[in-house]
């Protein structure tokens, strides 16, 4: 009994330090976590996706400025790469034929023509 319970403890903990970090949902605490990666170097990982899109590979981590062959060599077993879409992350920009945004209390705005005859009834 003693032996099957030892053993289902070591397959537990064996499952646990196999699983890898992926890199494209990874928080900055996450990354942390990983040998020789601090504060900054995880910051760089979350601009370089964010600036490039999601991970295509765990290669790609070399593009990330200060993770260099020997430190990626260090990291690469633990990392994995899930959900590439290949996109680049989207940003919020504005559009010309956008709605209006809504303006603070008591601001001033202009109302084009359009919006107003689009509001007002006779």
């Amino acid at each position: 009994m003693q032996r099957l319970l030892l053993a289902f403890a070591f397959a537990l903990c064996s499952g646990a330090a196999l699983a890898a970090l992926n890199l494209n949902t990874a928080t900055k605490e996450e990354l942390i976590a990983l040998p020789g990666i601090g504060p900054a170097k995880a910051q760089a990982i979350l601009d370089y996706r964010n600036a490039h899109g999601a991970f295509k590979s765990v290669e790609e981590l070399k593009d990330v400025k200060g993770i260099g062959a020997k430190r990626f060599e260090k990291l690469k077993s633990e990392l994995t790469v899930v959900g590439a879409s290949g996109k680049p992350a989207a940003r919020p920009a504005e559009k010309a034929g956008s709605s209006p945004q809504r303006a603070a209390k008591g601001e001033v705005t202009m109302a084009s023509k359009q919006d107003v005859q689009g509001t007002a009834k006779p």
